[in-house]
């Protein structure tokens, strides 16, 4: 019998939002050939289980959907409530565990996402490893976390709060240049990355 790894990782996807500044369901939008959302799914490690957190739509990659309560509660509700199921579904054993937070609408940064797992990794006495852009901004929405510390520290309930909160851990702060650390908050935001999308293939 192989050893259980000393820790496992599970992404967490904030796929929810109203999309205001878009226009429509950016989530949906088309992106190389693919849904926003899916071009982040797709590029995800194979090995890490992902849950998203909003309404369920269909999506290639088998994933496990759960909802913020009431719905529409802002970033910091969506991650308490996968927290909140992990902490129920997974195996206590493992609550060693990391959670990758992505925001749905940041298509390239599954390639980040190992870089801040390892860097958790290599730093035993913090709670996460942040994404920090080119203009300084720490990201509590791509960054990983080990379970057990944030779901001591997340201020409960989680409604309307500013997912800023999370920063109060105690965390690295990990530069993340290029398309890798944006989001997609507006249709031309969607054109420069679809622009940086073609470059890199």
């Amino acid at each position: 019998m192989n050893p259980r790894p000393a820790h496992s990782v599970t992404a967490v996807v904030l796929a929810g939002g109203g999309s205001r500044r878009f226009g429509s369901d950016k989530l949906a939008a088309h992106l190389a050939g693919t849904s926003l959302l899916e071009h982040l799914l797709d590029r995800l490690p194979a090995d890490w289980p992902v849950v998203c957190v909003g309404a369920p739509r269909e999506t290639h990659r088998s994933v496990s959907w759960v909802r913020e309560d009431p719905p529409g509660g802002g970033p910091l509700s969506g991650i308490a409530a996968a927290v909140d199921w992990l902490t129920r579904e997974a195996d206590r054993s493992l609550m060693r565990s990391i959670v990758v937070v992505i925001a749905g609408d940041m298509p390239h940064a599954a390639t980040a996402a190992p870089r801040l797992v390892a860097d958790l990794l290599a730093a035993p006495t913090v709670s996460a490893s942040v994404a920090e852009d080119e203009t300084g901004h720490a990201n509590p929405l791509l960054t990983a976390y080990r379970l057990d510390d944030l779901a001591a520290h997340l201020p409960r309930p989680a409604h309307d709060l500013p997912a800023k909160l999370l920063l109060r851990l105690p965390h690295r702060l990990v530069a993340i240049a290029g398309i890798a650390g944006r989001d997609v908050d507006t249709p031309e935001d969607l054109r420069e990355i679809s622009r940086g999308t073609q470059g890199s293939a």
